[in-house]
C-alpha cells in the first residue's frame, strides 16, 4: 500500500474501487497499535507521554494486541468456513473455536488479553458444547472488537451477517450485549464499507436495534439463552438491545455537543464494556469521517479501553475510505501486515 492512495468520489466509493476490507482491517491493527501503549492511562498522562493528541505517532515497533489478533482468528475461522460452502452455523463454529484455541495457546497471546477470553477460550479446548464455554454473563467489549471481518465479508445476506456476529462473540461472551453489540458493529462496518453516509449512520444503527430487538437467532445461538435468567429466549435478547440502544441515544447526543478537544470516554463511557466500546469508537470516528488519523488519535488519547476503542474507529474508518485511508509508513509497518492484507484483498477481490 502507498501514501497517499486516490480515494474515489463518494458516488464511486464501492467496496471493490475504495478496497473496503483492507482499509477496514489496516485501520483496525493501526488503531490498535496506537492505543496499545495509551490504555490503563488517563489523558493528562497520555499527554505527558506523547505530546499533544493530534501528533500521536505510530509505536516503533508497532506491535498490536489481542484486539487484532483476535481479528485475525476470527477472520482465518471465516475464510475457513466459506471455502467450504455458503455461511451457515455448522459451517462456522468448529472453525472459528479452532482459531480461539490456537491463539488461546500461541506463545504470541502475550498482550493483556481479556480474561473473558482466556477463560472461555481454556472451555473450549475441553471439547466441551460451546454454550457451557460461554461466559453468559460478561459483554466486555472482547466480542465486538474483533467481529468487523463478518462485515467486510462479501456474500453474506443480513441474516447470516447478524447470526455470525452473534455466534462468534457467543463463544466467549454470551451476554446478550455482547451479541447485541457485535451485530450492530458488524453493521455498521457493512454499511460503511457499502458507501453509507457516515451523518446518517446512528439513525440506521437505531432502527435496525428495534427492528432485531426481539430476534433471537436459534439457529446460530442454539440453547445459550438457557443458561442465562431469562424466561424466554426474546427476553434475553432484548436485554442487550435495550442496553445498545441507550447507548446509540446517549451517542447521537453526544454527537450534538461534543468538544472534539475533550476526552470522549467523558460522554459514552470508557469502553471496557460492549456497548460503550461501539458507542465511543462511533464517536471518536464521527467527530472527523474524514480524517482516518485524526479520528485514530483522538481514540487512543482516552483515559478507557484505548486500544480497543481506537481499533473500533481504525474499522469504521477504514470501511468508509477504504484503504488509501493510511499512510504507506504506517501501514507497511504494522504487525500482521501480510495477512492483513491478504485477507483484505480476498474480501476486496
Amino acid at each position: 500500500m502507498t501514501a497517499g492512495m486516490t480515494r474515489g468520489t463518494p458516488t464511486a466509493r464501492t467496496a471493490t474501487v475504495k478496497r473496503a476490507a483492507t482499509g477496514s482491517l489496516i485501520g483496525l491493527a493501526l488503531g490498535d497499535a496506537l492505543g496499545f501503549p495509551t490504555e490503563f492511562d488517563d489523558v493528562p498522562s497520555i499527554l505527558a507521554k506523547c505530546g499533544p493528541w493530534r501528533g500521536m505517532e505510530l509505536p516503533r515497533p508497532a506491535f498490536v494486541t489481542d484486539d487484532t489478533q483476535m481479528t485475525l482468528a476470527l477472520a482465518r475461522g471465516v475464510r475457513t468456513a466459506m471455502d467450504r460452502g455458503p455461511l451457515t452455523p455448522e459451517r462456522l463454529t468448529r472453525p472459528v473455536r479452532d482459531e480461539f484455541v490456537a491463539w488461546y495457546h500461541s506463545p504470541e497471546n502475550n498482550r493483556a488479553p481479556g480474561r473473558t477470553c482466556l477463560v472461555a477460550c481454556g472451555k473450549l479446548d475441553s471439547g466441551r458444547p460451546w454454550q457451557e464455554a460461554s461466559q453468559i454473563a460478561s459483554k466486555g467489549c472482547g466480542a465486538n472488537m474483533r467481529v468487523a471481518p463478518l462485515g467486510l465479508v462479501p456474500r453474506l445476506d443480513a441474516e447470516q451477517r447478524a447470526g455470525a456476529a452473534q455466534l462468534q462473540a457467543a463463544l466467549t461472551h454470551g451476554h446478550p450485549t455482547a451479541l447485541a453489540a457485535s451485530d450492530l458493529t458488524a453493521r455498521a462496518v457493512y454499511l460503511l464499507s457499502q458507501g453509507a453516509d457516515p451523518a446518517g449512520l446512528v439513525g440506521r444503527l437505531l432502527a435496525y436495534a428495534h427492528e432485531n430487538r426481539s430476534r433471537y437467532h436459534a439457529k446460530w445461538l442454539g440453547d445459550l439463552w438457557t443458561y442465562a435468567h431469562d424466561a424466554t429466549p426474546q427476553t434475553f435478547i432484548e436485554r442487550g438491545w435495550d442496553e445498545c440502544v441507550a447507548a446509540l441515544t446517549t451517542l447521537e447526543s453526544a454527537l450534538r455537543t461534543a468538544d472534539p478537544e475533550a476526552d470522549p470516554c467523558l460522554l459514552t463511557g470508557d469502553g471496557w464494556i460492549a456497548e460503550e466500546a461501539l458507542a465511543t469508537g462511533l464517536l471518536c470516528f464521527l467527530l472527523f469521517p474524514e480524517e482516518p488519523l485524526t479520528a485514530l488519535r483522538r481514540a487512543a488519547c482516552t483515559k478507557g479501553d484505548s486500544d480497543s476503542i481506537a481499533c473500533l474507529a481504525g474499522a469504521f474508518a477504514g470501511a468508509h475510505l477504504g484503504a488509501g485511508a493510511w499512510p504507506g509508513e504506517w501501514a507497511d509497518r504494522i504487525e500482521y501486515g501480510s495477512e492483513l492484507l491478504t485477507l483484505g484483498a480476498l474480501w476486496d477481490a
